[in-house]
């Protein structure tokens, strides 16, 4: 008997758009800043220092650089347009300004000569409070009108001195490491940054201060002086400068990248207020000629931030889905399979930057241990919880490692690896990791550096690298593979190409790995499959490369950086590589984790200098398939 089902069939949903995985939106509405523009000053003028927010600003002094040399006026933006307040006690120029908001601003230092006089603004009056210990001009300014930081400039002569303030005195505190006037910085008394300058020349040099004392970091990729910064010692944005340009550079805690270029080209200590997600900047030299500014542009981020909970319409795909999109009148289903589609966002940065480093675990608990700092190598061990690094019990052997480790944050190994800078001796040491604590285990039964690794503390595999037979600077590549049982390596079968500076999928097994990255003496393409007894090639990279990263297992996996691409990202779905969003830093011989091709972490490495930067990768792995009849 047939029933009203079997007659009529059943309802198929109607959608007007094909559902869309998060991940993709992302990618098609990447999160990025740009410069736009803003209200013009009343007053065109350069060496104008400012401060504030991009809607609440204020621009103090500076000069036309012919009849006015100094400059009393005061000008508040809102937002949109800029309006005369109430002008300084005395005309300055080349000056600092530090302050929360255009009702609140401390006004320090300045030129002809040095001075050591200090104003601050309440929203209505400027009012000279206690000066300076070492007056100048040209120095680089951070934090509020009760609570400042001022760091360089030019007393007379270049200088290092760098002084706080709480509200009522000066102190000077830990110097610069370079002495430099014309920098760009900003941050607060126990967190500033600062950038470029000049030294007699243009200088690249970035150092960060903890309250006490100055470290340097990472250079900026173009030196320069006469420039300004806005944000903070992990989101900063530096723009302009001397040579007359447009370029703008990001600091993200770790490293400095060029970013979308401001409209028009400027130096001469321009106005900046904001963050390094918000920011302006007002005034300046603007051309050859000396002609001032009085245009602005301000800084702003536009797409989909991938530190927001998705919304509810990236969500709507369910795996199994039929429906009829009746705008172009198809069939569909959502399907799984095939290469996911995901982006990299950034995570929390390790606390020591390295290259080369032990990684295993998965994208939300990861541990990294080992590498090198830059010089020498390292034994700090460090773990990933999905949001922080934390310090926690060192390698008892400091080495860079390389791939050879493999487990989780609660069982893992380290196997081999180097006690030197690169060049020097390899070790066949291997320790485990129980959660807490390391302890020497079985040696390797050979001396090697810088392959792959897949498998569980009691059941992994190692193959490739490289060992020093009777010492540097002669090397041998490996074909090797070793198995360990939780107590003792066994040899096994070799690989059918020699290799080193190669990945394993890190989800894998002791009985079912991949491995993939310089094999035979060159960055090849050539991947390799593992099935417990035998190597196999399989299919190859789209590009081939050494020194990358990996996740996944087997039939999924993926392989990111390395070079000569240092950001490509593939994905492996069991027969074939495709390529995916890239990575946000290209790196090489970084640090990486995860058992899936949908979800990795990757930190650390080279950027091109020693980073340590860690990105995340999430993925949606649904496909949109059409149904056709035929």
């Amino acid at each position: 008997m047939s029933d009203y089902k079997g007659i009529k069939g059943f309802q198929v949903q109607t959608r007007t758009e094909d559902p869309t995985p998060y991940a993709q939106a992302l990618a098609d509405n990447p999160y990025a800043g740009a410069w736009g523009s803003g209200g013009n000053m009343n007053t065109a003028r350069k060496r104008n220092p400012g401060d504030g927010t991009q809607t609440s600003a204020l621009i103090a002094g500076g000069d036309d650089g012919g009849t006015t040399p100094t400059f009393t006026d005061v000008e508040e933006y809102n937002g949109s347009a800029w309006s005369e307040v109430t002008e300084l006690n005395a005309g300055n120029s080349r000056q600092s300004l530090a302050g929360a908001n255009a009702e609140a601003i401390l006004e320090i230092g300045g030129e002809n000569p040095p001075t050591n006089t200090v104003e601050s603004w309440n929203g209505s009056a400027w009012t000279e409070v206690a000066e300076l210990n070492t007056g100048r001009y040209d120095g680089a300014a951070g934090g509020t009108y009760t609570s400042a930081i001022l760091a360089g400039g030019n007393s007379g002569s270049i200088t290092n001195v760098t002084e706080t303030w709480n509200g009522s005195s000066w102190t000077e505190t830990g110097d610069l490491n370079t002495s430099r006037q014309a920098l760009a910085g900003d941050g607060i008394t126990t967190a500033m940054i600062v950038a470029g300058g000049t030294t007699g020349s243009n200088v690249a040099v970035s150092e960060t201060f903890n309250g006490s004392t100055w470290t340097e970091v990472s250079d900026l990729n173009t030196a320069r002086h006469f420039f300004s910064g806005a944000g903070s010692t992990t989101d900063i944005i530096v723009m302009g400068g001397n040579p007359r340009s447009t370029i703008t550079e990001n600091y993200n805690g770790s490293s400095w990248s060029e970013v979308n270029d401001m409209a028009t080209a400027r130096d001469e200590n321009t106005g900046r207020a904001g963050t390094g997600t918000t920011a302006l900047m007002a005034g300046g030299n603007g051309n050859p000629g000396g002609a001032n500014l009085a245009t602005t542009e301000e800084w702003t981020f536009s797409g989909i931030d991938p530190s927001t909970t998705p919304a509810a319409d990236y969500a709507d795909a369910i795996t199994g889905d039929f429906y009829y999109n009746s705008t172009s009148g198809q069939f569909k289903t959502v399907n799984t399979g095939g290469a996911p589609i995901g982006t990299w966002a950034s995570g929390s940065n390790l606390n020591t930057a390295r290259s080369s480093a032990g990684g295993f675990g998965t994208q939300t608990a990861a541990l990294a241990a080992g590498g090198s700092p830059g010089s020498g190598v390292t034994a700090v061990t460090e773990n990933y919880n999905g949001t922080s690094w934390t310090e926690v019990n060192d390698l008892n052997t400091a080495r860079y490692i390389g791939n050879f480790q493999f487990g989780t944050t609660t069982n893992g190994i380290v196997a081999g690896g180097s006690t030197g800078a690169t060049g020097t001796p390899t070790q066949a040491i291997v320790e485990e990791w129980n959660g807490t604590a390391w302890t020497e285990v079985g040696d390797l039964n050979k001396n090697k550096a810088d392959g792959g690794a897949s498998g569980t503390y009691t059941a992994g595999v190692i193959f490739g690298g490289f060992t020093f037979p009777g010492g540097p600077p002669t090397y041998v590549i490996l074909g090797e593979t070793e198995t360990w049982n939780g107590s003792a390596w066994t040899e096994v079968n070799d690989l059918n190409n020699t290799r080193y500076t190669n990945a394993g999928a890190k989800g894998g097994t002791s009985t079912s790995s991949l491995t993939w990255g310089r094999a035979n003496q060159s960055p090849d393409a050539i991947v390799e499959s593992w099935d417990g007894t035998n190597w196999t090639e399989v299919g190859d990279l789209n590009e081939g490369r050494e020194s990358p990263g990996g996740a996944g297992t087997q039939t999924a996996a993926m392989a990111f950086g390395g070079t000569p691409n240092a950001a490509l990202n593939e994905i492996w779905n069991g027969s074939s590589w495709t390529e995916a969003n890239d990575l946000s830093t290209g790196r090489s011989a970084l640090g990486s984790s995860g058992t899936t091709n949908t979800e990795a972490l990757a930190f650390g490495g080279t950027a091109p200098s020693t980073t340590a930067a860690t990105e995340e990768f999430t993925a949606s792995d649904f496909q949109i398939k059409t149904v056709t009849t035929s």
